[in-house]
């Protein structure tokens, strides 16, 4: 057992809440006006695709009928692509479900999982609901972002554990008491209380299909406003609790990385993009055979060996019974890209022919000690595709094409995966990169964020008597 993952003592959580308490007096002097331009450039490009990606999922049938269920009232703030608005509460759930749904929101290796997602839902529902000024609301963004992905560096969760919805509602948390103007005492109160907030979901639930894996990021982003609300109550404390909770409940915990690096290593501009509709892990072997695919004839082959990571082993199911456990199905995924050049959303509705069942029983899952070693920096495949006259084609990617570190994607980018994916969504698409590029010189923001939601597709709704 190592010294992160033993039972955790009183001194634990005294040096979680210390750390905590640096990190709360960071976030509540952060400035955008101070902030390098490269990393507000970066910052726009995560709203862009977060703003964007939510736009894509709300378009689901499945959620619009979230949406419908419900049953919130008009308010201040966008349901961002559904055409209405609601309370702040109720933004930040039905957004941050609508983002994570699709499974192509921006994440980070070094935080584990995907610190926007976490707390840009809340933040920017309480920013249309205070009308807070721009260089607020970017500031707010980034302190959501760096504190969730601190988290996350600091987080070592059990072995099954799926990291939706715990590390990250510190993030969220922090983000909204800097909206909220509270000071560094109360911001690490704020940070503390949304660290005794996670939840404990399972991987399994992912791969089964369960669409409680998205619920899990709107409890992020509502647990977030919650903790910040409690804070400038005055009713919240900072008592190392990350400690006992991420730490001595959920895995291990290490509060030196809370600290690490602040304001001069901004992990926001060491995250990745998605081009598949999938979970991340699956991403290189997707890239790694739509590089073998020219001239390929899916019919000759007999077998195809994907060698991955530790993280990367437990996506091995050729068989899926829905569209979220068929993006967490490696040999779905590989199938996909090699019939049809892209795993994209529309791909995954055709998730049920037979031919593509057919390739995906093909496929065969490996855990490579070598690609593991190589963790975090590279989250790297080996692909062999097999052909039925012996011969074999070979390729081994790095990472994943929009990471960072290789292939980063820029705006144009973004914004052609963006009108791929919402095809006659053009003025829409063309609102959110207005907004994501102007955020930090923004007088307010009430009215811009608003008209994120689109033209009005579905009605609001009041509260009606019984």
């Amino acid at each position: 057992m190592t010294n992160t993952e033993r039972e955790p003592d009183a001194e634990s959580a005294r040096r979680a809440a210390t750390a905590t308490a640096g990190l709360g007096e960071w976030v509540s002097g952060l400035d955008a006006a101070a902030v390098p331009r490269g990393v507000l450039d970066r910052l726009s490009l995560v709203l862009l695709n977060v703003a964007g990606v939510t736009a894509v999922g709300a378009a689901l049938d499945e959620q619009a009928a979230l949406r419908s269920s419900w049953r919130a009232p008009d308010g201040p703030a966008p349901l961002i692509g559904a055409g209405r608005r609601a309370p702040a509460d109720a933004a930040a759930w039905l957004n941050a479900a609508a983002l994570v749904c699709l499974e192509l929101d921006e994440g980070n290796k070094y935080a584990k999982g995907h610190p926007a997602a976490h707390g840009f839902p809340a933040v920017l529902a309480l920013a249309a609901e205070l009308d807070a000024t721009g260089a607020d609301t970017a500031a707010a963004l980034l302190a959501a972002y760096e504190t969730a992905s601190r988290f996350g560096r600091a987080s070592r969760l059990r072995p099954g554990a799926h990291p939706h919805g715990n590390w990250g509602v510190a993030g969220a948390a922090a983000g909204c008491a800097r909206l909220l103007g509270l000071g560094p005492q109360a911001t690490a109160a704020a940070i503390d209380t949304g660290a005794g907030l996670p939840v404990a979901g399972h991987f399994a639930s992912a791969t089964d299909g369960n669409p409680v894996r998205d619920a899990w990021m709107g409890a992020s982003n509502v647990s977030g406003l919650v903790a910040a609300r409690m804070a400038a109550a005055g009713a919240a404390r900072n008592t190392g609790t990350a400690a006992l909770s991420l730490g001595g409940l959920l895995g291990g915990f290490d509060p030196s990385e809370l600290t690490g690096a602040l304001g001069t290593r901004w992990d926001v501009t060491r995250g990745y993009f998605k081009r598949h509709a999938s979970c991340s892990f699956t991403h290189p072997a997707a890239d790694a055979v739509l590089g073998l695919r020219d001239g390929l004839d899916p019919s000759r082959i007999s077998g195809i060996v994907v060698e991955t990571h530790a993280l990367g082993g437990g996506l091995a199911s050729a068989e899926w019974d829905g569209r979220l456990s068929a993006m967490f199905s490696q040999p779905f995924v590989v199938a996909a890209a090699l019939l049809e050049g892209e795993v994209g959303p529309r791909v995954l509705e055709r998730r049920d022919d037979p031919a593509l069942r057919s390739l995906a029983r093909r496929v065969r899952l490996v855990v490579a000690d070598d690609l593991t070693a190589r963790l975090p920096d590279e989250r790297a495949a080996r692909v062999a595709v097999e052909l039925d006259d012996g011969t074999v084609r070979t390729r081994e990617v790095p990472n994943p094409v929009g990471d960072a570190d290789h292939h980063p994607l820029d705006e144009r980018d973004v914004l052609t995966l963006l009108e791929g994916w919402l095809p006659g969504r053009e003025e829409l698409i063309g609102l959110v990169a207005a907004f994501a590029r102007d955020l930090p010189g923004l007088d307010r923001v009430g009215e811009r964020l608003r008209g994120l939601a689109g033209p009005g597709g579905e009605p609001s709704r009041r509260e009606e008597p019984n």
